[in-house]
């Protein structure tokens, strides 16, 4: 038995009505606020939420706030012993605006401002490029941003040089410190941390077991144990009349720290490698080295991006416990400044931490958006 499976249309078929528009801020709603009911109770009720916190919120900061003033009076009520109303209360943003250059650049002398900004500027120049993913002669972009320029910024910061003052470090302070702990934790952990990992999975007994050691025991401490011995204890084992400055023991107690984490999230990526991407290489007569510079490495980093990012955020925020060795960071100058009585008021303290809070708020959300945007770009966990 045959079946005639021909078919052929004697009719022209009926015009469909046009697609629906894709845009729209209707259809935004509708699929992302109010898809099903569960999704519309619980949106209805966090727009509740933020109708009703979020206007005090902006009154206290912004509207009722104090934007500058010679001293605590622009944020104290007339019972405290201020010029504002009784009942009043806002932001005391005058005080961060007299404390500013503190919290930027710690006592960092005020006539030699521009070394730190120089030094700042140099960073940005030299960072922008590193971050784009086609920009040309990325190893002399490299070698400039972290070899040539810690070394350029001692001899700016510090001076002795040059004819340039001395700035001792222990008048840096401020922002400027927790950028400079966290560049010099991040620019050493990444290639301390891949050395550390390939030693644990090496097979020569020395070397895995001290990379064993040094990972476990850095690991096994809080950071501020660390900080702590680097200040506190590590003098006591240096011979007579010789030391070692405190901002660099913190440099390399953070440091440290951050490697031995890192190491553990490289090793993380370095294990997830099948076990062909070796095979391949050694088909190829590609020996060790040369089989994880080009092949195995760039692929594990790119698996792990979000912790090693993760990591970093980490560090950067952790930066505030060099305030227990007495070097003032960002959180630590502004917690400083609460004790000078020029500024006593009810509402200092919590306007600086709203402001620190939200300087790191700034940098970590960067990060994190850089993170997303290099995901995107490997193609690492995405589809295009």
């Amino acid at each position: 038995m045959v079946h005639d499976l021909a078919y052929v249309r004697k009719e022209m078929q009926a015009q469909q009505p046009a697609p629906q528009k894709d845009g729209g801020v209707a259809r935004w709603l509708r699929a992302n606020l109010f898809a099903t009911p569960k999704d519309a109770l619980l949106s209805i009720i966090a727009i509740i939420f933020l109708v009703w916190a979020v206007p005090p919120v902006v009154e206290w900061l912004f509207i009722n706030a104090s934007w500058s003033g010679p001293d605590r009076s622009v944020c104290a009520t007339v019972a405290q012993g201020g010029i504002q109303p009784d009942g009043w209360s806002g932001a005391c943003w005058a005080f961060v605006n007299a404390k500013f250059d503190q919290i930027i650049f710690g006592r960092y002398p005020d006539a030699e401002f521009w070394r730190p900004l120089l030094v700042g500027a140099l960073f940005t120049i030299l960072l922008i490029p590193m971050l784009m993913p086609k920009m040309p002669y990325k190893g002399w972009n490299a070698f400039l941003l972290f070899l040539a320029l810690p070394v350029v910024s001692f001899f700016l910061l510090y001076g002795g040089v040059f004819g340039l003052p001395i700035v001792d470090t222990s008048d840096w302070g401020g922002l400027m410190v927790t950028l400079i702990l966290s560049y010099f934790a991040i620019a050493v952990s990444l290639p301390l941390g891949i050395i550390l990992a390939l030693g644990r999975r090496s097979k020569m007994p020395v070397i895995r077991t001290l990379s064993i050691i040094f990972i476990e025991v850095v690991r096994g401490v809080p950071l501020i144990t660390i900080l702590f011995m680097a200040s506190v204890m590590l003098p006591l084992f240096l011979p007579e009349g010789m030391t070692i400055n405190k901002f660099l023991r913190a440099i390399v107690g953070v440091s440290l720290f951050i490697s031995a984490y890192m190491a553990e999230v490289i090793r993380g990526g370095l294990q997830a490698m099948p076990k062909g991407q070796f095979e391949g290489a050694a088909s190829l007569g590609l020996k060790y080295w040369p089989t994880m510079r080009l092949i195995i490495l760039p692929q594990a980093i790119k698996l792990v991006i979000p912790a090693i990012v993760n990591l970093f955020i980490s560090i950067f925020k952790d930066t505030s416990l060099v305030s227990i060795i007495g070097m003032f960071d960002l959180l630590g100058i502004i917690k400083f400044n609460f004790t000078d009585s020029t500024w006593a008021s009810p509402v200092t303290p919590i306007t600086g931490l709203i402001f620190a809070g939200f300087v790191f708020f700034i940098f970590c959300f960067a990060m994190s958006r850089y993170s997303s945007f290099m995901e995107r770009h490997l193609d690492t966990g995405h589809r295009n």
